[in-house]
């Protein structure tokens, strides 16, 4: 018997490209993610060995499904999204009792722990397109990370442009930059570690 289609309206692309023409500034992409970026993404984070992890502005859930599908069966990924569609399409679309979707701003990382009592994550992974909001949001998004990880914790940010990595070097120092290319457009990959104290 052959397998029902999707219909458009709830196809995640679809949806990915109305929340791009709705919120622009918030989605900073046409489309989602390649598999290829997901991959390397998901190698960078080393999410197989983390208890928990926070991604931001995790969108129709393509890179979540990665990370979910690499992580350990007892950890715990939190997913912060400011989309109110993309939050509902989390919530129906992937049934996975490791995720827990949380609306709220990726600068209210504490907060969002604190609401679903968890510890501090082991990586906090962000597609969130830093070069489009404000330079002021932006930092504090990255002071917000840097805040809740652990000693040692990562923090990994994929983009296409290089904003992140200036604002990522001032709290974390220099990054580790990939490039993939077989994304559309090419993104790089940044990735920085905490220090222990």
């Amino acid at each position: 018997m052959p397998t029902p289609r999707r219909k458009i309206g709830h196809d995640p692309r679809v949806q990915f490209f109305r929340g791009f023409l709705k919120r622009p500034k918030e989605v900073g992409s046409i489309i989602p993610s390649s598999r290829f970026l997901e991959r390397r993404v998901v190698r960078a984070t080393g999410v197989d060995r983390a208890r928990t992890v926070v991604e931001l502005g995790p969108g129709t859930g393509g890179t979540t499904r990665a990370l979910l599908r690499a992580m350990r069966p007892d950890a715990t990924l939190l997913a912060i999204e400011i989309n109110p569609r993309f939050v509902r399409m989390l919530e129906n679309d992937i049934p996975d009792p490791r995720l827990r979707v949380h609306r709220g701003s990726a600068a209210e990382i504490d907060e969002a722990l604190r609401a679903h009592e968890l510890a501090a994550p082991d990586v906090v992974v962000s597609g969130i397109p830093f070069s489009t909001m404000p330079r002021e949001l932006g930092s504090s998004i990255v002071d917000a990370a840097h805040e809740a990880l652990g000693p040692g914790g990562r923090f990994v940010a994929y983009q296409v442009r290089d904003r992140v990595e200036t604002l990522g070097s001032e709290v974390f120092g220099p990054a580790a930059v990939q490039t993939e290319l077989l994304n559309v457009p090419p993104m790089r990959v940044y990735s920085w570690y905490k220090a222990h104290s």
